[in-house]
């Protein structure tokens, strides 16, 4: 790979972020990226010809004035190699999709080429959290909890103020710190729980369902408001599944309008490239960017899944599974 189409995909091999947009689905996302990248490295310059020797025949004039022919060893490009015989030099990359996100919900997506498709392994697999602001709007309910769903039931929402929002976002937002230590296979009761989770170092152990680590109101103007929700192991169906139970702890129903995902892990939104920027040495940049920000995370508590025994796994009975509203599909 010394040659520039070579030189330039090294380059590219590692993680960066994109935004996506609503209603365009990932995979769109992730074949334009590729497309774009493979014109951007098929259109380097190519790399200089071999030269073969060749004896060509050349005819002379003799002395005796008749016609000679003799073989001259010349030296010509190959033309095996040309790029009009052999074709673009990159006919395909592998272009790895982290998180995913729906068609629904929008923001930013983490995407791999080629070596980088182990780190966003690490990535997935790792316990990071990720951050969405959610938009609801009361008074209404439907079959997918979306705006965008079949209408069930209207309900009225006067009775919903601010402080009582922010009550239910407590209530729900301390059910699942009780969950997450119960999933943390720590003794609730032992100094180790209180320092992991005086340093935010507290992680699920192996399989857990949506865990919501962070809940606030950003926004209450009735019927619409947002939340920001910082969790782990979600889907996007469970973000519309909570605004559906904040909806209902209020005595009123209440639909998610949008999903933003602003942060995964140590990607945030001011990293994610625009359509306008998926090309070739904007994502180079892009790379370079996130391996410095990858480096950072990982020598905090940015590290895949804790494998330390602890000795069995610890009982959940003091879990309510209803008032922590983590439903998985």
């Amino acid at each position: 790979m010394g040659t520039p189409a070579g030189r330039l995909y090294r380059r590219l091999e590692g993680l960066f972020a994109v935004y996506k947009p609503p209603g365009v689905h990932w995979k769109l996302v992730r074949d334009t990226v590729e497309t774009n990248l493979l014109k951007g490295i098929n259109s380097a310059a190519p790399p200089a010809p071999q030269l073969q020797v060749q004896f060509l025949p050349e005819s002379t004039e003799s002395s005796s004035g008749s016609t000679e022919l003799k073989l001259t060893a010349t030296c010509l490009p190959a033309l095996a190699e040309h790029p009009r015989v052999t074709g673009p030099r990159f006919r395909k990359l592998r272009v790895g999709v982290g998180h995913r996100l729906d068609a629904f919900s929008s923001g930013l997506l983490v995407l791999a080429v080629g070596q980088g498709n182990k780190l966003l392994t690490d990535l997935y697999n790792s316990h990071v959290t990720r951050d969405y602001t959610v938009e609801g709007e009361f008074g209404m309910a439907t079959d997918d909890f979306s705006n965008t769903g079949r209408l069930i039931e209207r309900t009225t929402y006067d009775h919903i103020t601010q402080d009582k929002l922010e009550r239910v976002l407590a209530m729900i937002q301390g059910a699942n710190q009780k969950a997450l230590l119960a999933y943390s296979n720590v003794d609730m009761s032992s100094q180790e729980a209180y320092e992991l989770a005086a340093k935010g170092s507290l992680y699920p152990q192996g399989k857990s369902p949506p865990i919501v680590t962070g809940l606030r109101c950003l926004h209450f103007e009735p019927p619409h408001f947002s939340l920001e929700i910082q969790c782990l192991h979600e889907t996007q169906r469970f973000l519309c599944r909570l605004v559906h139970e904040v909806g209902l702890e209020l005595r009123s129903t209440s639909v998610c309008t949008g999903v933003r995902r602003t942060r995964d892990g140590p990607f945030t939104l001011q990293m994610a490239l625009t359509r306008n920027h998926w090309t070739l040495l904007d994502i180079v940049q892009a790379v370079q960017q996130s391996r410095s920000a990858w480096r950072q995370s990982t020598s905090r508590a940015f590290l895949p899944q804790d494998t330390r025994s602890r000795g069995g796994e610890q009982e959940r009975h003091g879990v309510d599974e209803g008032a922590r509203v983590a439903v998985s599909d």
